[in-house]
């Protein structure tokens, strides 16, 4: 099936059976024609699908590999040294969190994997200072907080201009998510999907789930097993180049833009049985605003055939409720 847009000018062709692929540097050009295509491309797509396949990032293959190393080191330690980095009581937003402790909404068996946090760097800002829990360094591994920290700035980066481009899909000043973003409550999730050991009961690696944010980046996976779910509730294989991030749109955009950019389902399923034997690593990128962004549905996107959806909300109250259905931190 494909979906057939002409605005501006531009005929635009999106297949309902593949993830669409577009190009940063048509946005960072200079060029009005370029970067008007490239805002005219994602928005569509997040209209209809709400992934993407992005070329022309700011993250360089040198520091992929650089930080893959890094986190596979890490989950190579014993558990008990792991275990001295998970934090409690802070809702699992720093540092380790064990196999099986998260939890997709609606899901009472744990998904199969366990992950680390790292969060914003703050600049200049003594009261996000305080508000935000503080990175947890790995004393084992010397380069793996300089490495984390590298990779957080350059996604970073790359997802400011990607909500520059969605801004002006949606009639607003091109810088409009700036102010929301910079110093934002964004996450770098390194994740291990461990080798499966036994049969498991009713659990995947990553149960079906909307990301909770604005927008998700992710870089190319080192093992197979993503699938995106279409508005015809097809699973795709979500399968990026190595020269690729996969961006979806998160729930916070998609309450805050009342459904237009859709927040879409995704999951890890299991690999074959031949597979079980193998690790799969994930590392995404979610950007969230500060927490007092409001997530009120903006004007622009209701009208008499869509009117608002959703509860007026801030960023903070909206992750708070989330973390609390995840299993991650408790009313």
């Amino acid at each position: 099936m494909f979906l057939y847009i002409c605005k501006h000018s531009l005929e635009i062709f999106i297949p309902m059976n593949k993830i669409p692929s577009v190009n940063l540097n048509d946005f960072t050009s200079g060029d009005p024609e370029r970067k008007q295509k490239f805002v005219d491309e994602i928005g569509k797509a997040y209209e209809e699908i709400g992934f993407v396949a992005l070329k022309g990032h700011f993250l360089d293959d040198s520091l992929v590999d650089n930080l893959y190393d890094e986190v596979k080191k890490f989950f190579d330690l014993p558990v008990e040294t792991k275990q001295k980095y998970e934090i409690e009581g802070i809702g699992g937003q720093r540092g380790y969190i064990s196999f099986g402790k998260e939890s997709a909404k609606g899901k009472k068996e744990g998904d199969l994997k366990e992950f680390w946090h790292f969060g914003q760097f703050v600049e200049n800002d003594p009261k996000l200072e305080a508000e935000y829990p503080k990175n947890v360094v790995v004393d084992e591994l010397p380069n793996f907080n300089r490495v984390g920290k590298e990779a957080y700035r350059s996604l970073e980066k790359t997802a400011k201009y990607v909500l520059r481009a969605l801004a002006l899909h949606l009639n607003l000043e091109e810088t409009y998510f700036d102010q929301y973003i910079y110093n934002g409550n964004s996450i770098l999730r390194p994740i291990h999907y461990p080798p499966i050991l036994e049969e498991p009961k009713n659990a995947v690696r990553a149960a079906a789930h909307g990301d909770i944010n604005l927008i998700t980046l992710l870089m190319g996976a080192q093992g197979r097993g993503l699938q995106v779910q279409n508005h015809n509730g097809e699973w795709l294989d979500a399968i990026a180049e190595p020269d690729e991030l996969m961006i979806n749109v998160g729930d916070m955009l998609s309450r805050h833009t009342n459904n237009k950019l859709k927040s879409t389902i995704h999951r890890v399923i299991n690999p074959p049985r031949e597979l079980w034997g193998t690790s799969r690593y994930s590392i995404p990128f979610f950007m969230h605003p500060i927490s007092d962004m409001k997530l009120n549905v903006l004007d622009s996107c209701i009208d008499e055939d869509n009117p608002k959806q959703f509860d007026d909300i801030t960023a903070g109250e909206f992750l708070n409720e989330r973390l609390i259905e995840l299993g991650l931190t408790k009313k």
